[in-house]
């Protein structure tokens, strides 16, 4: 196997167990872990405590260069901070998630971000054996030359069911309200990204109807056969 620190990109929606995925193939490959949809969110907490009009998409290109948002890369202790405040938990909220995708959707926020977020993977390049990101656009965008790209998928049934777990309960309405929700997630994310599309040299994987640790398997197996 190749010693050469090398780039996973994780792509696909939201629900489709991204995050947990990524963060079990870091630890199983001794790579940091990037989870670029924590810094949207970050800074859509940071637009919802300063008051920034998130209908003014002016307004929000203009604030969006004064948060200093870190993220740590530790695969089992992911931090984020905004200012120096840890905002861990702050940016998992419903008022958050409601508004995270028209912050997103500001280029300049997409500008900075990724921008921010290519430093973090060329760090992790230069000091350890390498880094997974996980978001929508890292194979396309933020990192086309990545080793390994993948795109993780799942039913709309299945991803609401990840979802509501990952906050911790339902939206109201109940499953159909977080089906709904994940909708209208996709359909905002769509204006900016694809969500349901992989990029070109991705390998697709459906979690559908695997366990957790089934769809690590298969990542690391892919990720493995990538770098030879």
């Amino acid at each position: 196997m190749s010693d050469k620190a090398i780039v996973v990109a994780v792509d696909g929606p939201s629900g489709s167990g991204k995050s947990s995925v990524s963060k079990g193939v870091a630890r199983r490959l001794g790579l940091r872990y990037l989870d670029t949809g924590a810094q949207y969110r970050a800074m859509t907490w940071w637009m919802l405590r300063n008051g920034v009009d998130l209908a003014d998409r002016e307004a929000v290109a203009a604030a969006c260069p004064k948060p200093v948002i870190v993220s740590g890369t530790d695969p089992d202790e992911p931090s984020i901070t905004v200012d120096g405040t840890d905002v861990a938990a702050g940016i998992r909220t419903a008022e958050v998630t409601g508004a995270v995708s028209a912050v997103a959707g500001v280029q300049a926020v997409r500008d900075r971000l990724i921008e921010l977020q290519r430093q973090i993977i060329a760090a992790a390049l230069a000091q350890s054996a390498g880094v997974v990101a996980e978001g929508r656009d890292i194979a396309d965008v933020v990192c086309p030359q990545a080793d390994s790209k993948i795109f993780l998928t799942a039913s709309p049934t299945a991803r609401a069911a990840r979802r509501s777990a990952e906050l911790g309960a339902v939206v109201a309405g109940g499953s159909a309200g977080t089906l709904a929700d994940l909708a209208r997630r996709d359909a905002e994310d769509a204006k900016t990204t694809r969500p349901h599309e992989a990029a070109p040299g991705a390998i697709v994987v459906d979690a559908t109807h695997l366990t957790l640790d089934q769809v690590i398997e298969r990542v690391v197996e892919l990720v493995e056969t990538a770098r030879g």
